[in-house]
């Protein structure tokens, strides 16, 4: 007997040996970037394992993390085996009744009562489906429908008649019957199964029902290790409901030239973890935009097939639209920020901000400690400020205006990073509006209307003493006669551009030409004219020009 007590013994140490260790331990969430859609967290926890394979079994994350994204790096003499994410359910405080007999032959009943009631109610149906076909029967008849030979005798049709309206009344008496025992017996049925399954879980719980279990998410990390170690982990990975949105301030000085251009990012998140003093980055990089190039298939062309390839064709270059685009936008880079203290001696939020350039996207990485709650609330987070070399212009369109609107042209911004967003603008220290700002369809100046400006004065007016309009041969001639004053009544000297336009025509039966573009610039594929200047405080200038349309005599043109 001491033998046999002996083997077994050295059985289970050599097992207890073999055996897997688990050890759960809480993490710690450090940084954060912030991606245009979703988050990169990053955390780290302390670990003390055994020799041998150890589960690390980490707590304290997020759960709506993408397993895919987990990376898990680990500081010490240890290999890393596998690592894979979970939801643990954990089991409520409860004590057993003894009732789980009891529990088990009440479930087994009700299998057999609802197996039972599931013939029911086949056979029910399957009446109903007898009631039904036969009401079709009736109603489909040649004589009821009058189709085919029918003889259209008094006393026949009245018979026909008399069958129908008693014969469909049965059935549909019987129908209504069955209908009803059916819904009674599906309430019943209703009732059983829920019933049922909450002697299930009774029975799974050890007799307690409890319908507050929260899951804890869990990251288990294997690992093998020759000898006894202590370390530290650090692992990231990317959720979703996160993100932010940039928004912009644009403070100008006409005295100075200058605008100040600061960058905001709008950070929210719902991923159930709250950001706590984390050290947040805010990243142009978009991780759900697509990364595969466009390709483009082979285009057949038929003549027959003209009209089908056309509209392939339109599908296809509107799918390679919306693919190249999104990857356009995702291969550039943004930035964004908060506002500035007027004081110079107090040191800004930005001057905490190390920007990051990556191959496709820029990281702007942030010092300063921030808590965000996990509320989806809206919390501003100062990026960077920039001054921006910017020349001021005024610029009217009097054929559609009668003011004068001052145009900030801003230069060299391509090291800023833009990403497409709202701006608020403030000239001379005051507020003037919202505009929208867009780097994608911008060239090497961003152009930002200021607002109208009084001080100037445009008029256009339609010279009636130059009108003309006269027939030579079959055409009909007529001209057309503009004056363009404008007045600077500002103390300091402006540079002004003056836009109007000539008309154009794709219409080789009409002619227009002109003689007088006042030294405008013209461009015949748009009709643009175009007048720059500078303008002295209170000086006056006017600008007249001509045009002439010919077209044949007898066809009516609206000008």
């Amino acid at each position: 007997m001491k033998k046999i007590l002996i083997a077994f013994c050295l059985v289970l140490s050599s097992n207890c040996l073999h055996a897997t260790e688990k050890e759960i331990i809480k993490s710690t969430l450090t940084d954060v970037t912030v991606y245009a859609q979703g988050a990169q967290l990053h955390h780290k926890a302390n670990y003390s394992v055994k020799i041998g394979v150890t589960e690390i079994i980490i707590e304290g994350i997020s759960s709506l993390i993408d397993p895919k994204s987990i990376q898990v790096k680990g500081i010490g003499d240890l290999v890393i085996l596998d690592t894979r994410y979970s939801l643990f359910y954990p089991q409520p405080n409860y004590t057993n009744n003894g009732l789980d007999l009891k529990t088990k032959r009440d479930i087994q009943l009700l299998e057999d009562s609802l197996r039972l009631l599931g013939y029911d109610l086949q056979d029910i149906q399957d009446e109903m489906n007898v009631l039904v076909a036969s009401k079709q029967i009736i109603s489909s008849n040649g004589m009821v429908r009058s189709i085919g030979k029918v003889n259209d005798s008094i006393n026949l049709l009245k018979q026909t008649v008399e069958y129908y309206a008693t014969k469909m009344t049965e059935l549909n008496k019987k129908l209504l019957a069955l209908e009803k025992r059916k819904q009674e017996k599906m309430t019943k049925k209703t009732a059983m199964d829920t019933r049922l399954n909450d002697l299930r879980n009774y029975l799974n719980n050890n007799g307690i029902i409890d319908n507050n279990i929260v899951p804890i998410p869990r990251i288990t990390i294997t690992v093998s290790a020759k000898a006894a170690v202590t370390g530290k982990l650090n692992f990231s990975y990317v959720v979703s409901n996160a993100g932010w949105t940039p928004l912009y301030d644009l403070r100008s000085d006409s005295n100075t030239g200058k605008i100040n251009l600061t960058y905001k990012a709008q950070v929210y998140q719902t991923t159930g973890l709250d950001w706590e003093n984390v050290g947040l980055t805010i990243s142009t990089n978009n991780p759900n935009v697509n990364k595969t190039k466009p390709t483009l298939n082979p285009w057949y062309i038929d003549y027959n097939l003209y009209k089908l390839e056309s509209k392939r064709k339109d599908k296809m270059n509107q799918l390679q639209e919306v693919q190249v685009t999104s990857q356009a936008l995702f291969n550039r880079g943004y930035a964004y920020g908060e506002e500035q203290d007027d004081d110079k001696n107090i040191m800004g939020a930005d001057e905490f901000t190390t920007v990051v350039h990556r191959l496709i996207s820029a990281e702007f990485k942030i010092d300063l400690p921030y808590s965000i709650k996990s509320n989806s609330d809206s919390h501003i987070v100062l990026i960077k400020t920039a001054e921006l070399d910017t020349k001021f212009k005024y610029y009217a369109v009097p054929k559609l205006d009668a003011s004068v609107y001052l145009v900030a042209q801003m230069t060299k911004l391509e090291n800023l990073q833009l990403v497409p967003g709202q701006a608020n603008i403030f000239f001379d220290g005051s507020y003037i509006g919202e505009t929208y700002i867009d780097p994608t369809n911008m060239d090497d100046t961003l152009n930002l209307s200021l607002g109208k400006d009084p001080s100037i004065i445009v008029k256009r007016t339609l010279l009636k003493k130059e009108l003309k309009d006269k027939i030579i041969g079959d055409k009909r001639e007529r001209t057309f006669a503009y004056s363009i004053e404008i007045s600077n009544q500002k103390s300091s000297a402006i540079d002004i551009v003056v836009q109007d336009q000539l008309p154009i025509t794709q219409n080789g039966e009409i002619t227009i030409e002109s003689e007088n573009f006042a030294k405008g610039r013209f461009d015949d594929r748009t009709g643009l004219l175009e007048w720059s200047f500078t303008l002295k405080p209170k000086e006056k200038k006017v600008i007249d020009y001509d045009f002439k349309v010919k077209h044949p005599k007898d066809k009516n043109l609206e000008i």
